[in-house]
């Protein structure tokens, strides 16, 4: 009898469960990698960083204003989203381009989780935009000259422009099977956002864009704004999810989980939509109305030495810059003028939007002066022309009238202490030059300055300071009056006549006369 050994049959099957959505992870960080390694986007990149360290190198950002800090930020991101829409796309059309789609048939990753990879593989390039976002406005933040407030949704809006071009390039390639989809996809939007972007009123098809800076040159405080950035930021989301989620629907994923999702996301953007569609509020309206036409009811004065300096609430740090310009300007005229009690009013005309630059007109209240929103730069010198004007002639309205040769001695009272005459004399013309006629430019209406003027201003400016202000403090009523000509301003400041006969010089010396 025969003893047999019988051995137990072991199961073939797994010993472990499966594991998809590890391979849909290991997927993303695969095609991840491969569409940061694309020249669309490492240019883009590039760009971008170097954009960045540019901005912080402009002496004009010293003093950047952070409710607009908020909406520069969302202009190159949409770059970095079209070139990761055009990365993505190809990516998905991998395969069919290489014929290897019916590999894919003996796997076990399902196509609708292959195009989730896909979608993940857009989070770092969203992620790299979000730092560069906050890089760019916590530089700007942290500058001692800082004033306003930023906002967290306007700073979402350019990570989630890049989330939302980027998965609309997933959306493409499953839809059209072709490589040409994606750049025809980007003309259409760029042809289409002529028409629905409108930047100096928009209205709501304008935001169904996603980006509208609404920028116009005069900055408004941040509670003027009057913009549905929380709502936008929602739209943007809940398109983006929408986009994402239809994307896996179409390529197989029909769960009762993915078809509620988009339902889901797709009730998000219309709420979105209906959110940002109602126009500027009333209340909005009110405040600009109130803050345009009797500014004294929201602004705080701040006294600076013999001056008052009246701000809106984000500017009071700013009014010690203000008083150090005023002082400079003061402690170079004569009379009484050396000691006169100014009063620096901040103002605004927020009635037209954002997007609309409307001119301030003139005070007319003796020693006033108007000072707006922006600083830095040529704001400098044009705040200076303001206060010189008050100081020769009593008040703004009469010093934009000047067209004599009290025009001469502003523009050296302005200019004369500055560390750089010249420049800041050219900055202040509108024809950027430092020869012949020109506009002049100030915080409220402009004036002209003959050939004649522009030549003794520029000889002047090129003397010691202390020469020339000697003679403007003893010559002081003679210099401010306006039966005094322009030629004989020349003579008091010791500038030489032009190359002309005496009577052609007293017949053009002046703008007024000319």
């Amino acid at each position: 009898m025969s003893t047999a050994l019988e051995t137990p049959v072991r199961s073939a099957g797994p010993t472990q469960p499966p594991r998809p959505w590890a391979a849909v992870f290991a997927l993303a960080r695969f095609e991840a990698r491969e569409l940061r390694m694309t020249v669309s986007f490492l240019g883009v990149a590039v760009l971008y960083m170097a954009w960045i360290v540019w901005l912080t190198t402009q002496n004009q950002g010293d003093y950047p204003i952070l409710q607009n800090v908020d909406r520069g930020t969302q202009g190159i991101p949409v770059l970095v989203g079209l070139a990761v829409m055009l990365g993505v796309n190809r990516a998905v059309l991998r395969s069919q381009r290489s014929d290897t789609d019916r590999h894919f048939d003996v796997l076990v990753v399902e196509p609708w989780r292959r195009t989730a990879a896909h979608v993940l593989s857009v989070v770092p390039a969203v992620l790299f935009t979000a730092v560069c976002v906050t890089v760019q406005f916590t530089w700007a933040a942290l500058k001692p000259g800082a004033a306003g407030h930023g906002s967290p949704a306007e700073l979402a809006v350019g990570p989630l422009t890049v989330l939302l071009f980027g998965v609309l390039g997933v959306l493409l390639a499953r839809l059209v099977r072709s490589v040409f989809a994606a750049p025809l996809f980007l003309l259409l939007l760029l042809f289409g956002q002529l028409f629905v972007a409108s930047p100096s009123d928009p209205g709501w098809t304008s935001w169904l864009s996603p980006v509208v800076t609404e920028s116009g040159n005069t900055p408004f405080p941040s509670d003027l704004l009057g913009r549905p950035a929380a709502w936008h930021a929602l739209y943007l989301t809940g398109l983006a999810l929408f986009v994402a989620l239809l994307a896996v629907l179409v390529s197989g994923g029909r769960t009762t989980v993915v078809k509620a999702a988009v339902a889901g996301s797709l009730a998000l953007t219309l709420v979105g939509v209906v959110g940002q569609s109602g126009g500027t509020p009333e209340e909005t309206k009110a405040a600009r109305e109130r803050a345009s036409v009797t500014p004294e009811k929201v602004r705080s004065c701040i006294e600076h030495g013999r001056s008052s300096y009246c701000a809106f609430p984000e500017w009071t740090g700013r009014t010690a810059d203000w008083a150090a310009v005023v002082d400079r300007v003061q402690d170079l005229a004569g009379g009484r003028a050396g000691s006169a009690r100014l009063t620096v009013n901040q103002r605004i005309d927020a009635r037209y939007g954002l997007g609309t630059d409307a001119l301030l007109s003139p005070s007319t209240e003796p020693g006033h002066v108007t000072v707006g929103t922006n600083w830095g730069g040529n704001r400098v010198p044009e705040f200076a022309v303001a206060a010189a004007s008050v100081l020769v002639t009593g008040n703004e309205k009469a010093g934009t009238e000047v067209c004599d040769a009290r025009l001469v001695t502003i523009m050296w009272l302005a200019l004369g202490g500055e560390s750089d005459p010249m420049s800041a004399f050219r900055n202040v013309r509108l024809d950027d030059s430092v020869s012949g006629a020109a506009i002049i430019l100030s915080p409220t209406e402009t004036f002209s300055l003959s050939a004649e003027q522009t030549r003794i201003v520029a000889e002047l400016l090129q003397k010691p300071r202390y020469s020339v202000a000697g003679k403007v403090k003893a010559k002081w009523t003679e210099l401010t009056s306006p039966d005094t000509s322009t030629a004989r301003v020349a003579h008091l400041l010791g500038v030489p006549a032009a190359d002309r006969a005496a009577d052609a010089a007293e017949e053009d010396g002046d703008s007024c006369e000319r």
